[in-house]
Order: structure tokens, then sequence, then C-alpha cells
């Protein structure tokens, strides 16, 4: 018989509530405590309290407080990783962060789910399902980005938006739900903002 974590990290309805699933939780959140409750100049405590609540980092990165998350365990950054204030990671199963991501503030990442019937939503079943953030992708400030995302390789997310659906590399996307607004082109490298050229 699978266990409550092996549902979860399979895409299986599971129930949250057990004790293994809300030790872990706990531990989580006494990691994020004191990674909120450092000194702001304290960068080197802050590094390694998030070494040792992530899974996976790899170089540089830098999370300004305060962040929060499920488990730490199942999110991956890449490289040259920056997040601003109010990062909320709910990392049922995998979070996987590509190299040189840029994140807004109050950014939101749920894998996590419930069902649509309130009887089984009552009967406190859950669901997870992985989300993919790849190279070079900036998430504006309010992003939501909802369970079994991708963002392909080099797109921006408007502030605001809610990201419901795949959403493919070299665009600009926006709104609730997120759709295309259009292809990012070699023109784009003349601007700063808007018309404003470098």
């Amino acid at each position: 018989m699978k266990s409550e974590k092996e549902k979860m990290l399979q895409g299986l309805p599971y129930k949250a509530f057990g004790p293994e699933l809300l030790e872990e939780r706990q531990l989580a959140k006494e990691k994020v405590f004191d990674f909120n409750n450092t000194r702001p100049t304290d960068i080197e405590t802050r590094n390694k309290i998030i070494n040792s609540l992530l899974g996976k980092t790899n170089g540089s990165f830098f999370i300004e407080p305060p962040f929060r998350c499920d488990y730490g365990y199942n999110i991956s950054i890449g490289q040259n990783f920056y997040a601003n204030y109010n990062l909320v990671i709910l990392d049922c199963t995998k979070v996987n962060i590509g190299d040189n991501v840029l994140m807004g503030p109050n950014v939101s990442i749920s894998t996590a789910g419930h069902p649509i019937h309130f009887e089984k939503r009552n009967e406190e079943w859950e669901y997870a399902f992985p989300i993919t953030i790849e190279n070079n992708v900036w998430l504006g400030s309010n992003v939501v980005i909802n369970p079994g995302v991708t963002i392909g390789e080099n797109s921006v997310i408007g502030s605001g938006s809610v990201v419901t659906k795949n959403i493919p590399s070299n665009v600009i996307a926006v709104g609730n739900p997120c759709k295309v607004k259009r292809e990012i082109t070699e023109d784009d490298r003349l601007y700063y903002y808007k018309k404003n050229k470098f």
C-alpha cells in the first residue's frame, strides 16, 4: 500500500494531514521561520538555510524574505535565481526552476489543488502536479502559477497573470487566464521599457 507521501509525489489523490507529511511541513516551517527572521545583512545565514531546505540549488541565488513553502525538498532552483518579497511555493510535488529566472513580489506557485466537488474536498482529498519554469523566465509581480504548468524559456509573464496552461518559449503572456500576447523578437533587445531605448 502506498503512503500518502508516495501518492502525493505520483499525482494521485492523497491526504495531507497524516503524521509523515505533517511532520515534514512542520520541519520546513521551522527553517522558513529562521530564514524570515534573520537580520537583513545576514545573507550568508539565509543562504545556508535555503541550501538545507531546498532539494537543489545551483550557484548564486537571492531570495528576499519573507518566503514560504510547504516542504522545500521538492524545489529545485538554477543559477542566478532571484525572487522578490513574498514568494510562496506550495511544493507538494516537483517545482523545477531553471537558470536566470526572475520573480517579482507576491508570486504564488502552487502544485497543489483540491477536487471540484465539495464532498471530496470535505474528505480532505488533495492532489499535486509538477510545475516547470525554464531558463531566463521573468514572472512579474502577483503572478499565480497553477498545478501542472510549464513556462517555456525566455518568456515573460505579465504582472497579475494567472497561469492555468503551458506557456511556450520566447513569448510575452498576460492576463487571467494568462494568454500569449506576442512573440519576443530581436527588436526587443533595443528597448528597456516600452519604447524607451537603451
